[in-house]
């Protein structure tokens, strides 16, 4: 039976029920920034082209420039494709994360912090919750991210949180709420993304200085999608069902369970032993030589 043929035969309001939940949990599938993002800052340096599909930020000596999503989530799976600054990056950081607004805010960090030519980037990541947040790891990319788009992906659930390069696990961050560390499960975040300065520390600590003639620095974002519950203010609700207390477990998606496999595990394990040049967990010098709870309870 042909595809026409067999779609012909499904009822009219089962097709419109269909499209509607579609709709619902994943509102960024059509990957159109006309119709998903709104830019937020940086006067004429962020523009849209190709009909949508994609979004470049600039930075000069004036201003960097940035974007959010026009809707909020409370879970789910979020995917980017970025292209970045190519030559020499030094002193800027470009950004893809979720979070939430005020003092308690949640977050969810992609931090890319430029370099000189020739010297990689380095994937800056980190997790705040209610307000706070030292809990970074950070990352050499095993390819050049400067020459075409890779995709970065957050997995957002109420058990973990997984950061993705490539559809390739580079951080777990676990609920540990057991054991008093707060976790980013009430609060409705949307997704930003900036391009900015911060030469004061992005490079090198800080010794490496952006130059400036080689600006402006351009960063391209395309493919922005989203398969996550989203969040309407009005009425206190997802679109995955409750309020934010819920654990999204009325909509049957991967991502709300989702967890590493064995695969997943050893792909982890490769990258954190390879690429790894930082983790809170292990700098007991920064946290007086008490280990944050979590990081004992953590094989990753």
């Amino acid at each position: 039976m042909s595809l026409s043929s067999a779609s012909s035969r499904i009822p009219k309001m089962f097709l419109q029920l269909s499209v509607l939940a579609v709709f619902l949990l994943c509102t960024a599938c059509a990957d159109n920034f006309y119709q998903d993002a709104t830019v937020t800052w940086g006067d004429q340096r962020a523009h849209i082209q190709e009909g949508g599909r994609l979004l470049t930020l600039s930075l000069d000596k004036i201003s960097g420039s940035g974007f959010q999503s026009k809707s909020e989530f409370l879970f789910g799976r979020f995917d980017m494709q970025l292209k970045l600054i190519p030559g020499n990056s030094a002193g800027t950081v470009t950004t893809f994360y979720l979070s939430s607004q005020g003092a308690g805010h949640d977050e969810i960090d992609f931090e890319f912090l430029g370099n000189s030519s020739g010297q990689p980037y380095t994937v800056h990541t980190n997790v705040y919750s209610q307000g706070k947040g030292n809990k970074e790891q950070q990352f050499h990319l095993w390819f050049d991210p400067t020459t075409s788009f890779h995709t970065y992906s957050i997995i957002w659930n109420a058990q973990r949180i997984i950061f993705l390069v490539d559809n390739i696990p580079i951080r777990v961050y676990n609920n540990h709420e057991a054991l008093g560390v707060a976790f980013p499960k009430n609060q409705a975040m949307r997704v930003y993304a900036s391009l900015w300065n911060a030469d004061d520390w992005a490079t090198q600590g800080g010794r490496v200085k952006t130059d400036w003639s080689m600006a402006p620095f351009t960063a391209s974002y395309r493919n922005f999608n989203t398969n996550a519950c989203v969040w309407s203010a009005a009425s206190s609700t997802s679109s995955c069902g409750g309020s934010t207390s819920t654990d999204s477990a009325n909509n049957d998606q991967t991502w709300q369970t989702q967890e590493l496999d064995a695969n997943g595990r050893n792909r982890l394990r490769w990258v954190q032993q390879k690429y790894m040049t930082y983790n809170y967990c292990t700098d007991a010098q920064r946290f007086n030589q008490v280990i944050p709870p979590e990081c004992k309870r953590s094989r990753f």
